[in-house]
């Protein structure tokens, strides 16, 4: 079901928001394969001229093998959309993002885009960020510096920012970068827009998992079938 509903929202954002001559930016994750599927299903139905620029190695790798054309924001630095997924998307569509590693770039190519664009299935959608994603948001620091910011943002907001350990080696997780990963376990709502910038601030930070004020729309994938869209609310 799951698997389902990351399928009908990757199809969907697909559909809408890429045309022909377009440079398109490529997400990291498990939904965006299928979203990937659907590009390179309409560039060969439509004989579309799609260049793609993708946000990791993961997304490097999917580009090659549905035969879609590589590119890299040193060619195509302004990208007319990009599609990526999202580990929890709250009311206001703000995004914890990096679950998979990749938030830097992700970040970068997003910002690139005049239009980002989120898909996602329905167990990423919730009213406040901390709901559905337990595991804190992740935090791309220098290797020398984890210790330090770990501990300034502990002091300065509370909670735990614990280094990522990988699973298959030993040590922490090690990102396309180079770099390692916090995670940081917050304890109530903040504002994220001022946390994000203070975080981004304590030097040794590389980026945040935060994405505020990005998103032009998320599509999600949902049980019954359907898919829901949410636009930013009107201020």
């Amino acid at each position: 079901m799951v698997e389902e509903a990351k399928r009908l929202a990757g199809y969907a954002a697909v559909d809408n928001h890429v045309q022909n001559n377009q440079v398109v930016g490529v997400g990291s994750g498990s939904t965006i394969v299928y979203a990937v599927d659907r590009l390179a299903e309409r560039v060969r139905q439509e004989k579309l001229n799609i260049v793609c620029v993708p946000t990791s190695f993961q997304a490097r790798q999917l580009i090659l093998q549905r035969g879609l054309t590589l590119s890299d924001l040193d060619r195509n630095p302004e990208l007319d959309v990009a599609i990526d997924g999202a580990d929890e998307v709250d009311a206001a569509l703000t995004l914890i993002k990096g679950g998979g590693g990749c938030l830097t770039q992700e970040k970068i190519v997003a910002g690139c885009a005049k239009h980002f664009i989120v898909i996602a299935d329905f167990k990423k959608d919730s009213s406040a960020l901390g709901q559905q994603w337990k595991k804190g948001f992740p935090i791309e620091v220098i290797p020398m510096a984890y210790i330090p910011v770990s501990r300034a943002i502990a002091k300065r907001f509370g909670g735990e920012a614990v280094l990522r350990m990988a699973i298959s080696k030993a040590g922490p997780v090690v990102t396309d970068n180079s770099n390692f990963l916090l995670d940081w376990k917050f304890e109530h709502t903040h504002n994220w827009n001022e946390v994000n910038t203070a975080i981004k601030m304590i030097p040794g930070v590389v980026e945040t998992g935060l994405f505020v004020g990005m998103t032009e729309r998320v599509y999600f994938g949902m049980e019954d079938g359907s898919v829901r869209i949410r636009d930013p609310p009107v201020n």
